[in-house]
């Protein structure tokens, strides 16, 4: 399939690029401790996590907090209520099947396991631990990667729980999972970090360039190549100007290629497909991945976790968000442990102010906006905007007027004027238009420019709830 060119916008509207200006600047800062974490079984993408080492039968947990069968699926327990843990414990394991494993993100007691209030999904199992506040906090020793084998360091990022981080939260170990038949050339650093507010990225490229580019080597040589592109948007010099010294000095030595891409200020960019086109001209074909193409993408601060986990041994059980929007009283790029509530961000940050209207988990062009401050963050959460009525759109949504704006801002060529026609489509039999709606990976860029206000990515979500219930009658 080719690609349109970039969504660009009406005269008069905000660029999604111009809203980086609340935290670009500010440096990352650790967040105290929470009090509790509830850290959710079924990160994403995948398999919910086992959680395990023994199965216990001593005594019934209480019924607000249990350790239960969800349905379908049995769970040996690897920790029971009232357990003590420690940061960075596996407490979840997927075992061999395609998810995320699961680590405790705090020192503390483990409650049980709850039906927590998840951001997509209304209520979800997580595991809920109580924090120790006298526990001391992790330490972690560097040691020499060049050592391990190939299968060793796919191993301590497998192990580590790793996801991408551009959004999909796809088990980082998978998409290094290539069948050797595939040939690459090519592996892409996606840093282009193109949603309006979101500056985790680009805190993350300034203060850990050594990081993202040593992680970068270890990729490579899972991968078995030695071409590197990190791509970044013109608008973050000073994350082309870090890592680019760091190149300098010591990107290229044992045969790595490695180089910065700057990019023109474009959304949505950061998507696989467009940045992979921005920097090498190729297309991925509808229904293929990219590693048919030659090309693996992962985002920067993956590859800053995958030093992490291979250097430092230290599992993915923290991360970098943006706080941002005029509804919070202190925005920040913190560093918090996954599974933090709402709630206890906003109290470190000093509460929200009264016109607070809206508030969304990720960037605004495609984060879902939360009705609780009892939501945890997930491993995915790559910010929270605390909205207020002026930066917002409160306008009641209309017909559509076939003006066509959706069409010629759609990145990919769909077609989401006929949303409709999809959605009862998915009623029925399998049709051609089932995979244009596979390659939509929801950016907004058609609910952006459109007059009428439609919903289109919340239309475009319910068409393919359908198109997948067809699906599974048909197979």
């Amino acid at each position: 399939m080719e690609l349109n060119t970039l969504a660009t916008f009406p005269k008069g509207g905000v660029h999604p690029g111009e809203l980086k200006e609340f935290t670009a600047g500010l440096p990352v800062e650790t967040m105290t401790m929470p009090s509790r974490v509830s850290l959710f079984l079924k990160q994403h993408v995948g398999a919910s996590c086992e959680v395990s080492v023994e199965k216990r039968h001593d005594k019934p947990p209480d019924e607000a907090l249990l350790f239960h069968r969800h349905p379908g699926r049995i769970y040996q327990l690897l920790v029971d209520k009232k357990d003590r843990v420690k940061t960075g414990d596996m407490i979840g394991s997927v075992g061999e099947k395609l998810g995320a494993n699961l680590h405790a993100s705090l020192s503390g007691t483990v409650q049980g396991i709850a039906d927590v209030l998840h951001p997509a999904a209304g209520k979800s199992p997580a595991i809920v631990i109580s924090g120790d506040p006298e526990a001391s906090a992790a330490t972690y020793s560097p040691t020499d990667w060049h050592r391990f084998s190939r299968q060793e360091l796919f191993d301590r990022i497998r192990n580590a729980g790793i996801v991408g981080l551009g959004g999909a939260g796809f088990p980082a170990d998978i998409k290094l999972n290539v069948n050797p038949d595939v040939q690459l050339d090519t592996l892409i650093l996606n840093g282009a970090e193109c949603e309006p507010y979101l500056t985790c990225d680009h805190r993350v490229m300034v203060e850990h360039a050594r990081e993202v580019v040593e992680g970068a080597k270890i990729l490579l040589t899972i991968l078995g190549i030695s071409d590197c592109a990190i791509g970044i948007e013109n608008n973050k010099p000073d994350a082309i100007e870090c890592l680019q010294e760091i190149i300098r000095q010591e990107g290229s030595e044992n045969g790595f290629r490695i180089r910065v891409s700057p990019l023109q200020v474009k959304y949505p960019q950061g998507s696989a497909d467009q940045i992979m086109q921005s920097i090498t001209g190729r297309v991925r074909p509808s229904g293929k991945r990219s590693s048919s193409i030659g090309i693996i993408v992962q985002n920067v601060y993956t590859a800053k976790t995958v030093y992490d986990a291979v250097v430092l041994g230290k599992p993915f059980y923290e991360r970098v968000i943006t706080v941002s929007g005029k509804g919070i009283a202190r925005p920040a790029n913190l560093l918090v442990p996954i599974g933090t509530h709402l709630s206890d961000i906003v109290s470190y940050l000093g509460g929200t102010t009264p016109d607070l209207a809206k508030v969304i988990m990720g960037g605004p062009m495609m984060g879902p906006a939360v009705s609780s401050l009892d939501i945890p963050i997930t491993k995915t959460t790559s910010g929270v905007l605390f909205l207020t009525k002026d930066e917002i759109d409160t306008q009641p949504y209309g017909p559509c007027i076939r003006c066509g704006f959706c069409l010629d801002a759609c990145p990919m060529g769909l077609e989401p004027n006929n949303i409709g026609i999809w959605v009862e489509a998915g009623r029925g039999a399998e049709t051609e238009e089932f995979g244009l709606m596979d390659d939509c990976f929801e950016c907004g860029s058609c609910a952006y420019v459109c007059p009428a206000k439609r919903p289109l990515v919340q239309f475009i979500r319910l068409a393919r709830i359908q198109v997948s219930e067809a699906r599974k009658k048909k197979n």
